[in-house]
């Protein structure tokens, strides 16, 4: 179902009328107060819709690419989210940006989904059946909301229903609490919710996808503050994955992120939908021609030569800026075929021309990899996107659940299976023969920075692994000084909500 998901529909929930005169008695048409809702089926699915909804703010979705910004894997010249402050870290409770918006976007999505879980439960328009999995979808995006909050912030407050104007600011629980939380909420959702084909459950949950989201966060607390996996987790998530049936890899690593073959793609298990006009982004503005991200030279280091030979290093100035005449896009057509869709070097290639964006290539490149094929460059403010942006798709799982294995007990027909499926689908060679435990972490770890890159899950990976200091403070081809402390594993609370909240919330420790 593409998504016609519209903000006003959230008035539908929340909005109540007060009387001041007859004329204000009456309701308006674009309006409708909560007395007057809940009344229908279509009432129910336009508030299960508006809790979808929530997702298509682009901290969730179309500016995952940017949170790769204040990784290795990329630099945003316009500090789109304030990526380079995170980046240097010039983290504070004031900063805005990601820092700031994480936290109010997931609250306010959280307060919407929890008026439709309190208004589900004496709805007597849709059957028991529907009812259950109905608040099963709903718990699983306040879990995924709250999977946000816990991996950024640690300790932040537990809402689990509608707050008033008496209890709307809440003391924060601590971290294992929260984790507990959402945790409880994904296990519902694994259990209540419905498994469909592949064609049939974009941008719906289903059981497998939270069974795949759920392993996401196991592995993010799947290592010791020393960076030593523990088993206990490892377990459970080959044990989740084990279980996910029905999707496959893409013929073609393209096929994910074009709206033209996203629907019938077998590889995406769960995404964000747009459809424009009216649900659209400004994707291809952003990345095409404003050049919102630029992907570094060491990320492009990283993809194989075309042959499958480790990938030679990028030439670059001091300054981390390829230089076209050394490294262009024909040099980028020499590696694996992954490279070139996932970064152009100067100018984008699309149907047999080439596009040099408006704003400048601050590194001498660009990100192609979720570009639309129907859209003709250059990208402008009228240029309206409609690419679906990927929150699951099977590799990950793949790669989730090799990383797992590896770990319990090092290379084994599953771990070569899982990484060459998806080596050989990016038309590349297999992973050599004979590697040891640490050889195969790093080769997972490599497949994973480069499959998934501008994804959103580069930052969290750098630090489930407990190696973001290492990486990021040893980032040379970039225009910033990287600069990663312990206490950036989590961010400060918005100094707005601490002032708000009259001294009931507590800024965490060192901000």
């Amino acid at each position: 179902m593409k998504a016609k998901l519209y903000a006003a529909i959230f008035l539908i929930m929340t909005c109540s009328m007060v009387a001041c005169s007859d004329f204000m008695d009456k309701n308006p048409l674009d309006n409708i107060p909560s007395s007057s809702f809940w009344k229908t089926e279509q009432d129910f699915n336009n508030a299960l819709a508006a809790c979808y909804a929530t997702m298509q703010t682009s901290t969730f979705s179309y500016e995952a690419p940017s949170w790769d910004n204040f990784t290795d894997n990329g630099y945003g010249q316009h500090n789109y989210g304030g990526s380079s402050d995170i980046a240097t870290g010039n983290i504070t409770p004031s900063s805005g940006g990601y820092v700031a918006n994480v936290y109010s976007q997931s609250y306010s999505a959280i307060t919407r989904i929890n008026i439709f879980l309190q208004n589900l439960k004496d709805f007597q328009g849709v059957g028991a059946e529907v009812k259950i999995r109905s608040e099963a979808e709903a718990r699983m995006l306040r879990a995924f909301y709250y999977s946000f909050l816990y991996r950024c912030y640690g300790d932040v407050p537990i809402a689990d229903a509608p707050l008033t104007l008496e209890n709307q600011y809440q003391p924060k629980k601590p971290a294992a609490e929260v984790l507990g939380f959402l945790m409880t909420d994904l296990d519902f959702a694994i259990a209540n919710l419905q498994n469909v084909s592949y064609s049939a459950s974009k941008g719906r949950w289903t059981a497998d996808a939270a069974k795949a989201y759920k392993a996401r966060m196991l592995l993010y607390d799947a290592y010791d503050a020393g960076g030593n996996a523990i088993a206990a987790q490892m377990t459970a998530v080959k044990e989740l994955l084990s279980g996910i049936r029905g999707y496959s890899l893409a013929p073609d690593f393209s096929d994910n992120f074009s709206d033209l073959k996203q629907e019938a793609c077998q590889e995406i298990m769960f995404s964000v939908k747009f459809l424009a006009p009216n649900n659209r982004t400004d994707a291809d503005m952003w990345y095409g021609d404003w050049v919102v991200v630029s992907p570094t030279a060491g990320l492009i280091s990283a993809f194989d030569m075309a042959d499958g030979s480790t990938g030679t290093s990028v030439p670059y100035t001091g300054k981390g800026i390829i230089d076209p005449a050394k490294f262009n896009n024909d040099s980028l057509d020499l590696r694996e075929p992954r490279a070139a869709k996932t970064a152009f070097i100067n100018a984008y290639r699309a149907g047999g021309r080439e596009h040099i964006p408006s704003n400048n290539r601050p590194l001498g490149t660009g990100l192609s990899k979720f570009f639309s094929p129907n859209l003709e460059a250059p990208y402008g403010y009228s240029t309206y996107s409609q690419q679906d942006w990927i929150i699951l798709r099977y590799a990950d799982v793949l790669l989730m659940l090799a990383e797992a294995e590896n770990e319990l007990g090092g290379p084994n027909a599953t771990v070569y299976g899982a990484v060459d499926s998806i080596r050989k689908r990016g038309q590349t060679s297999r992973l050599p023969a004979g590697l040891s435990k640490e050889q195969m972490r790093e080769r997972i770890r490599r497949e994973r920075r480069i499959e998934l890159a501008f994804e959103g899950q580069r930052y969290f990976d750098l630090k489930r692994w407990k190696i973001a200091k290492q990486t990021l403070n040893n980032v040379s081809d970039g225009l910033v000084t990287f600069k990663f402390e312990d206490k950036h594993y989590l961010w400060p609370l918005p100094q707005t909500e601490i002032e708000k909240a009259g001294g009931i919330l507590i800024q965490n420790p060192n901000y």
